[in-house]
């Protein structure tokens, strides 16, 4: 019975913690455009934590919210569900309202999860030429050692008239990379993460367009504004990279 009692009082310290944090959030400065529920603020969230990043409702961060509203505004993915998508490392706060739009036609992918429908190296995918009408990839290629044969089956299994968002982290100057690092301590301080594999400058475009994409480079700026920005807990200088097929 003690056992029990003390188990139950933790439980009652974690819900009320829980609850507590909750209220902390109550609020209708911010809106995610995503669960569309607003709140006080954003929670930290990252390596060396962010402010004003993860939503607690959906858990969705910045680039998230930012791709979503880029999808909205600036595609039809939303109106068409005859098209087939594929979305690799796929996000849940985005899986669930993609499979809600295309339904069968909706195929995630990873090469270390269980929990999606297909389990595959995205340098030497098992898949048809032409597959795909969209390819959606966020925050991935920064942990593939050969980014370049990624981005060439990316488009070999995408459609003529098909498209790809690719979000990559860019924060340097110049693409730094070197594959003899294998250490996770030491990618850590020169990576930012322990199973990064590089940091990507400005230059990425030129590593998609050798791939054999157009690329189209979009910034918050150029379909929102300030406040919006503010709003919607995004960053003004994260870009987006829609590719389509030279």
């Amino acid at each position: 019975m003690k056992i029990r009692g003390i188990t139950t009082l933790k439980k009652l310290k974690v819900f009320v913690k829980s609850y507590t944090k909750k209220i902390s959030f109550i609020g209708t400065q911010h809106w995610c455009p995503i669960c569309q529920k607003h709140s006080k603020r954003f929670d930290f969230y990252g390596v060396s934590p962010r402010p004003n990043a993860l939503c607690i409702h959906c858990n969705s961060l910045e680039r998230h919210r930012l791709v979503w509203l880029f999808l909205q505004k600036n595609t039809n993915i939303f109106s068409d569900s005859s098209k087939t998508m594929l979305h690799i490392a796929p996000e849940v706060c985005l899986e669930k309202k993609f499979r809600q739009v295309f339904g069968r036609n909706y195929v995630t992918a990873d090469l270390n999860r269980n929990d999606v429908q297909l389990k595959i190296d995205v340098t030497n995918m098992p898949l048809s030429n032409d597959s795909f009408d969209i390819i959606f990839c966020s925050h991935v290629l920064e942990h593939v050692p050969d980014d370049l044969k990624a981005l060439r089956e990316f488009h070999r299994i995408l459609k003529p008239d098909g498209w790809m968002m690719l979000l990559v982290p860019v924060n340097v100057d110049k693409t730094i990379e070197d594959p003899s690092i294998t250490d996770p301590q030491k990618r850590l301080e020169l990576f930012g993460q322990d199973d990064h594999v590089r940091k990507y400058g400005p230059d990425v475009i030129n590593r998609i367009q050798e791939s054999g994409f157009h690329v189209k480079q979009v910034l918050p700026g150029d379909f929102l504004t300030s406040e919006q920005i503010e709003q919607f807990g995004t960053t003004s200088d994260t870009p987006l990279f829609y590719c389509t097929k030279v």
